[in-house]
């Protein structure tokens, strides 16, 4: 039986925050940079736009950009997962054979939320490092990890 570890809600919800941040400063700042005549009075001096009045013109597309940039990379995202199945634990493309893993760290599991694996593939040691900030139902893929390679 394979046991799935999805994306954690942190994770999604976090980067929708983020993006949605970006975006909504962005179209804030081109506002106050080009509709919102009260704030470019205040902040023109002798004809010349000031330093804030400048960051409100120059910085909308950069943020509005960024923040649909985050969004494309949560559409990316959203449906990866770990899969520790009877024979291999599955990482994206990463696939690692339980009988290529050398050694698990799990000393900061319990109080930080992370393990790392430590594996041989084409003759290198890799590691690969899994957090519950990233992933949901951890706990049951290292039980899964651990009594396969035990």
């Amino acid at each position: 039986m394979a046991i799935e570890a999805p994306l954690s809600s942190y994770k999604k919800k976090n980067t929708l925050i983020i993006a949605a941040v970006l975006i909504g400063i962005g179209a804030w700042f081109a506002y106050d940079g080009y509709k919102n005549q009260d704030f470019i009075k205040k902040h023109t001096v002798d004809g010349v736009a000031d330093s804030t009045l400048a960051f409100n013109r120059k910085a909308p597309p950069f943020m509005i950009g960024a923040g649909i940039l985050i969004g494309v990379y949560f559409v990316l995202i959203k449906g990866k997962k770990i899969i520790a199945d009877e024979s291999q634990l599955t990482c994206g493309k990463v696939k690692v054979a339980y009988d290529a893993i050398e050694k698990i760290n799990k000393t900061h599991f319990d109080k930080k939320g992370f393990f790392i694996v430590t594996y041989s593939q084409d003759g290198q040691s890799k590691t690969l490092k899994l957090s519950d900030r990233t992933y949901d139902n951890l706990g049951a893929v290292l039980d899964q990890i651990v009594s396969k390679i035990s």
